[in-house]
């Protein structure tokens, strides 16, 4: 564990959380429940991969879960044909799961890549788009943020995008306390009081996230032309980037 993260959670634990959550994660109703705006977050993502980059011949899917965002984006590319998939998570059933929707869904050729995305080779320029949703606030200190997003440059071919929606924090104090006492207030307002602990404990021990400012700086600081800020509400937004031809 990095320096300063020592009581966040290992990679090992992730892993064995995401083992027992398939089923709900295979249901985006019940699944992001505790995510503000998860379907519009998830519609916005694929239509941006759809109206910014053609043609899609491969994708490749960072902590795909049960495969919800690949299986989106195939059915608004379905009138123009189908694509190949990488799918990409650290745990084996969820990678089962997934790689089983997206087959029956109609994808191309699916690859299974079990593993943690900092180590798993992937060739570089190899993907028109890439999507990591609610998967890079597990990254830790500034070094790991730098390596993540260079090796997401690297994999993107020319003219392909990144799009990107997680939890994220904020630059300032003051903003960063109301916008949580506002998450706070949405949990409460799913369930109660214990639901919103039992989220908010699992937050602090698992996550580490950053500003969207961050990210999007970041995002240009590895090389991409071009950044867009897709939607922001309460602690979750959603973003992207396009490499140059």
């Amino acid at each position: 564990m990095k320096k300063g993260y020592q009581n966040k959670s290992t990679v090992a634990e992730i892993r064995q959380r995401f083992d027992n959550d398939v089923e709900r994660f295979s249901d985006l109703d019940s699944g992001q429940t505790s995510t503000v705006d998860a379907a519009l977050v998830m519609e916005l993502m694929t239509c941006a991969a759809a109206s910014t980059t053609s043609p899609i011949n491969r994708v490749l899917d960072i902590g795909c879960g049960a495969g919800n965002n690949t299986l989106r984006l195939l059915q608004i590319l379905q009138k123009v044909g189908t694509f190949d998939c990488d799918l990409l998570d650290l745990s084996e059933p969820m990678l089962s799961r997934a790689k089983q929707r997206v087959e029956a869904a109609g994808a191309g050729r699916v690859r299974c890549h079990l593993g943690d995305f900092r180590e798993v080779a992937l060739g570089d320029e190899q993907y028109d788009v890439v999507i990591a949703a609610a998967v890079l606030h597990h990254l830790r200190d500034d070094d790991d943020w730098l390596r993540a997003f260079k090796k997401i440059y690297a994999i993107t071919a020319p003219g392909g995008s990144v799009w990107i929606s997680d939890l994220v924090s904020h630059e300032t104090e003051a903003v960063q306390a109301m916008m949580w006492q506002r998450y706070g207030d949405y949990l409460t307002g799913l369930d109660d009081e214990a639901y919103k602990a039992r989220v908010f404990e699992y937050i602090e021990i698992e996550d580490s996230p950053r500003p969207v400012t961050y990210q999007l700086d970041l995002l240009c600081t590895v090389g991409f032309s071009e950044v867009e800020l897709l939607h922001k509400n309460s602690c979750f937004a959603a973003f992207g980037a396009v490499k140059a031809k």
